[in-house]
């Protein structure tokens, strides 16, 4: 009788709990590296005398093809499978991590951070998380969303306060190295138990009714980059596309760009140990996984677009108060910053992966893949101009003006979005 009882529990397990949770260990991992650039900009600067700039122009290349690559990557994944797909993505960025303790110039930064590591957290950023609950969800999509999506900021977490303590000890080129592993580790987790549909192994989507074709297996049609660039097409004729694309680039300037490859060294201007700095960097990756997840849980219930212009609003007025919260320790108002921020870091993604899903249907996460370039667009355009005002200027305070001003039209732009229901 006990072991019915268990046959029946374990039955009651969807195995799209378990492709989640090798997706979210997936993301983690291959958050690693993208830890590194904020935390590093100082030392690489001192050892090889390159400027602010020349470096954060590497990081811009790495943001710029971690957008690009990401629809492509989701065609990809439609014709090759996600295992393929995301191993290889894994491999280069172990490569790209590994040989940056080779460089001897700046071109060389260029190939590894920007090439190479691009390329392959590209093919496995957001575009990965809607593919997923895309294909193995209907219900609690939004919530899994919210979970695959905190992934990135658990990463942060883990490894930010490690880098910045290696970097510190025994120098950068430690931290590239543990980045590196990090990412190989992860490879057998993804070739064991990750699977493309639940149609493959006989099931339907998680939640999806008697009859329902969610889950079942879509045959490709014609090369990935075709398929890309047809979404495209489609979608940049309607106004809604081009809303979530100039909401999510200004979305990827303000976090990714400014804040998470300038933050430190920001600190560090006003008398704050890079250690320190980093410790709170760490700490909006905290308070993000349970803002992004319960944007994920408010996703399935309240309208998408409100969700966006409360997030942007709020992020733009936190911004503007920044340059007068830093100083040599971290302030009790510091406190305020570090915790609202992370709450509201990456909650923008829940709602706009459903925005995707309902007005571009089967499409979304391809559809998707092109406003998260857009967002990397926005974060490289960011990491660049942030470097060169500092090294104009001598501090950070226009840019963070900037960005201030910039979220309120991303709210204006959310909230100009209409509604278009589609049935999957």
């Amino acid at each position: 009788m006990t072991q019915t009882v268990q046959v029946r529990k374990a039955r009651r397990l969807h195995l799209a709990w378990a492709v989640a949770a090798v997706g979210f260990v997936t993301l983690i991992g291959a958050a690693g590296f993208r830890s590194v650039p904020g935390v590093l900009l100082d030392p690489l600067h001192e050892e090889f005398g390159w400027s602010h700039a020349t470096i954060s122009a590497a990081v811009s290349i790495n943001l710029l093809l971690y957008g690009g690559i990401s629809p492509f990557a989701a065609a990809l994944m439609d014709q090759l499978g996600l295992r393929k797909v995301v191993s290889s993505a894994l491999v280069l960025i172990a490569l790209g991590s590994g040989l940056t303790v080779f460089m001897t110039d700046s071109w060389q930064l260029l190939l590894c951070w920007g090439l190479l590591v691009g390329v392959g957290t590209g093919s496995m950023s957001m575009t990965f998380v809607a593919t997923i609950t895309g294909r193995w969800f209907v219900h609690r999509r939004g919530l899994v969303t919210g979970v695959l999506t905190a992934a990135g900021a658990t990463g942060q977490l883990i490894f930010l306060p490690l880098i910045a303590t290696l970097a510190s000890r025994y120098g950068w080129r430690v931290p590239a190295l543990v980045a590196a592993g990090a990412a190989l580790a992860v490879v057998p987790l993804v070739l064991l138990f990750l699977r493309d549909y639940p149609s493959d192994v006989g099931l339907r989507a998680y939640g999806a009714p008697e009859g329902s074709t969610a889950g079942q297996r879509v045959k490709a049609s014609g090369s990935s980059a075709v398929r890309a660039l047809n979404a495209l097409r489609t979608a940049s004729r309607r106004p809604a596309f081009w809303m979530l694309a100039g909401g999510f680039a200004i979305c990827g300037a303000s976090t990714n760009g400014l804040v998470g490859t300038h933050f430190v060294t920001a600190a560090h201007d006003h008398g704050m140990p890079a250690t320190t700095a980093a410790s709170l960097l760490a700490l909006v990756g905290v308070f993000d996984v349970g803002g992004t997840i319960f944007s994920g849980y408010l996703t399935d219930r309240w309208d998408p677009r409100y969700l966006l212009i409360a997030y942007y609003s709020l992020r733009g007025l936190s911004l503007l108060v920044l340059p007068s919260l830093l100083g040599p320790t971290a302030a009790p108002s510091t406190w305020v910053f570090i915790i609202f921020y992370g709450l509201d870091w990456v909650a923008t993604v829940p709602p706009t992966v459903a925005l995707c899903r309902e007005w571009f249907g089967q499409d979304g996460p391809i559809v998707f893949g092109w406003v998260f370039a857009s967002h990397q667009v926005g974060a490289a355009l960011a990491a660049t101009g942030a470097g060169a005002i500092r090294d104009a200027q001598g501090s950070y305070n226009l840019a963070w003006y900037l960005a201030g001003g910039l979220c309120a039209a991303a709210a204006l732009m959310s909230a100009s979005i209409g509604r278009r229901v589609v049935t999957a």
